[in-house]
């Protein structure tokens, strides 16, 4: 059994169609989360009422609007309390974008892989898509892979097959609104294979699909929860740079009356102290590895004198093509590059 989570704040008569659909086909427990509607929506809800009460489920609800996060968290602890049999739970909108035989498509995906999250993803090619949801997806799709790891295709789907020891874990995930389901994704990174099952893309082209969804304020906590997850690279860059020189500066003056070769002693040792330095802040802390320390301790290791010797041949090339240019401006750039590159090769193959 699965029960069908739908979080619901003002909906209007396309939950009832819904819902409608899924009793002709039997297609329940269903659980809908009355996210602070108010007085105003009433009816609506009693409506839905009948149709879960034939169903079987819940109306659950919050007094005040906590947002759609905090819904689904709610129908989680719900179900992981009333249904201990329930191998997770499928999670739809209650704004017309998920027909029952969408939802259906989801739920069997599930209970053949009940250890992997799965999306219900839409087409965005299609002439009735608005272009700025288009343009929306395929900028977060590209942004997302790069800073997780994981390729999703519609990272906003909110039809989604969720396992059940995921929806105990998500319950402690943070994110109140929308955000929380960007959250979710992050999360599932490493834990929880994603699979895919395309749906139908459903748009209503009278109202250009109007929804809670604000794009600007909620757009901008979405990114900004990649953006903080991407910082943990940075930081741990600039802190293992800062580590380097300071140690640097300090074997100098150590070594400088004791070896001619103090400069190479120095910055051999600083090296290597911040290099484990970044080592285990990455492995910590940026993508909270579960390789063994070993393996990805030497494929570190690699990277690190492969990077610098990239660096070294590529500041030659770009000073021998660019005479005019100075060494540090050439040498910004090629380290810039590696940079960036550098942390999709730690994503995938080390840690």
């Amino acid at each position: 059994m699965t029960p069908i989570v739908i979080p619901a704040y003002e909906p209007d008569t396309r939950m009832l169609d819904l819902l409608k659909t899924m009793r002709e086909n039997n297609l329940g427990p269903v659980i809908i989360v009355d996210d602070g509607s108010g007085a105003s929506y009433s009816d609506i809800f009693a409506q839905a009422r009948e149709y879960v009460d034939e169903l079987g489920g819940s109306v659950l609800v919050h007094e005040v609007n906590r947002g759609k996060g905090r819904a689904l968290k709610t129908a989680f602890a719900h179900i992981l309390d009333v249904y201990p049999d329930a191998v997770g739970c499928v999670t739809a909108d209650s704004d017309g974008q998920h027909t029952a035989q969408c939802i259906t498509f989801v739920r069997q995906a599930l209970e053949e892989n009940p250890n992997k999250l799965i999306l219900g993803v839409r087409r965005f090619d299609g002439e009735d898509v608005p272009w700025k949801s288009r343009a929306g997806n395929t900028i977060t799709e590209h942004v997302f892979s790069y800073v997780s790891g994981i390729h999703v295709t519609d990272t906003q789907t909110g039809l989604r097959g969720i396992p059940r020891p995921f929806m105990e874990e998500l319950l402690d995930v943070p994110g109140e609104r929308f955000e929380f389901e960007m959250q979710m994704l992050l999360v599932s990174a490493g834990k929880y294979p994603v699979l895919e099952v395309p749906i139908q893309t459903i748009y209503d082209s009278k109202d250009n699909h109007q929804t809670h969804f604000n794009t600007f304020s909620d757009s901008v906590k979405i990114y900004r929860i990649l953006a903080r997850k991407y910082l943990k690279y940075v930081f741990s860059s600039v802190f293992s740079c800062v580590i380097d020189l300071a140690l640097f500066a300090l074997f100098c003056r150590f070594f400088k009356d004791r070896t001619p070769a103090y400069i190479t002693v120095s910055t051999l040792l600083a090296r290597i102290i911040s290099g484990l330095c970044n080592y285990a802040l990455n492995y910590k802390v940026v993508f909270g590895s579960r390789q063994k320390v070993a393996a990805s301790g030497m494929k570190y290791l690699l990277l690190a004198l492969v990077q610098m010797s990239l660096s070294a041949l590529l500041v030659t090339m770009g000073c021998s093509l660019l005479p005019a240019a100075p060494e540090v401006a050439v040498k910004a750039v090629v380290d810039l590059v590696l940079f960036f590159i550098s942390y999709k090769v730690q994503q995938k193959y080390i840690f």
